[in-house]
């Protein structure tokens, strides 16, 4: 398999590499103009931790040849589960501070080199979170930031209780795309919902942890804006979440009877943008193959939509390729977290990559760049 790779960290430190986001800097940029940023962080027992014993160290890196090659540009701390934009001639990245942290971001005005830090409200601490595990736990991946009718949107989560795939309450903050985005006055916070184990239709049957995260905001044909959510649905698969966001992100709210979808790869984060020269919403997913294993990442996969409630596939881009066993290839190998975006003709993204040597498929090894090309041949 044909791996360009980001980054890799030895299983043997107990130290993973996860959360990948990148971005491209404009081509008239003062700084690295053209470049690819990549930006991960990392987690796991052998992981570097703060003083509260949390993870929360991401590293970022640059690609001067059009993602041929990567070099480590720098290491930020208390940054985690952050995404990467571009806006208003500036690089951001916006997240936690660590695991169930604060809400933050930063700034570079070079292309990645150095970065504010989010010391108070007026220099990117945008929403404090509680000591340990003691709420707001806020909570986050690398999901898209939205820029719709002239403010920016989010995902965020609130995990309180702080019990991982039931206690995610789901919320949306935004601000004015002219804001001064490292003022916390900028940014609103809508109320949060947490999901409620009697929404789970009944034709379901019992789920083991019914709950949602890892929202991707998005805009629907009609305009209204949805909150599209990773659904934690095992032993069911391929599920989705459906928030729709109102009042300029001040207001979201959750319709039970309308509100899920079928989705392929619903069970993982994803990632989803609509192309702007065919309409169409696109997505890379886990997309399941095999319901008896409702936690398979071996395979990822493009689907596209024309209304964000039907999805097509479109061509399995990754597989493993190693000599396991089905069952051996589940249970080690991830093409996991991926975030991309439109380039010109083609897709770039980077994978929180689990191969050759990962103890487990979520415990990733490597963080991979690849590139589709011509992907609008396939759809």
């Amino acid at each position: 398999m044909d791996l360009t790779q980001v980054a890799f960290q030895d299983a043997a430190t107990r130290s993973y590499l996860g959360s990948p986001s990148l971005t491209r800097i404009p081509a008239d940029a003062s700084h690295y103009p053209g470049a690819i940023v990549v930006t991960h962080d990392y987690f796991g027992p052998g992981c570097p931790r703060n003083h509260e014993d949390e993870e929360h160290l991401t590293t970022v890196h640059r690609s001067l040849d059009d993602g041929r090659t990567w070099r480590p540009v720098t290491h930020i701390a208390n940054a985690f589960w952050s995404s990467l934009f571009w806006h208003r001639g500036a690089l951001y990245l916006l997240g936690c501070s660590q695991q169930y942290g604060s809400i933050v971001i930063r700034r570079s005005d070079d292309g990645g080199d150095t970065w504010t830090h989010p010391t108070d409200a007026g220099c990117g601490l945008l929403a404090p979170g509680g000591p340990r595990r003691e709420p707001p736990n806020y909570h986050c991946a690398p999901v898209p930031v939205l820029e719709h009718e002239g403010r920016l949107h989010r995902a965020f989560e609130d995990c309180h209780p702080c019990v991982w795939g039931s206690g995610f309450q789901s919320l949306v903050i935004s601000a004015d795309a002219d804001a001064d985005l490292l003022c916390a006055d900028s940014w609103t916070i809508s109320n949060r919902i947490p999901f409620d184990p009697a929404w789970v239709p009944g034709g379901w049957g019992e789920l083991e942890r019914p709950g949602w995260l890892e929202g991707n905001l998005v805009a629907a044909p009609d305009g209204r804006l949805l909150n599209i959510l990773r659904f934690n649905s095992t032993p069911k698969v391929d599920l989705a979440a459906v928030v729709t966001v109102h009042d300029e992100g001040r207001r979201i709210e959750f319709d039970p009877e309308a509100g899920y979808i079928h989705f392929p790869g619903g069970m993982t984060k994803f990632v989803i943008r609509r192309d702007p020269v065919t309409g169409l919403y696109v997505t890379l997913s886990n997309n399941n193959t095999d319901p008896s294993r409702a936690t398979q990442r071996n395979i990822l996969s493009l689907h596209a939509s024309e209304d964000l409630a039907h999805w097509r596939h479109v061509r399995t881009l990754l597989r493993d390729d190693l000599a396991h066993s089905w069952v051996d290839s589940v249970r080690l190998t991830g093409f996991q977290y991926p975030d991309w975006h439109f380039d010109g003709e083609d897709i770039i993204a980077a994978v929180r990559t689990a191969y050759r040597g990962a103890h487990n498929f979520h415990d990733a090894n490597r963080i991979t760049f690849h590139r589709i090309e011509r992907f609008r041949e396939l759809l």
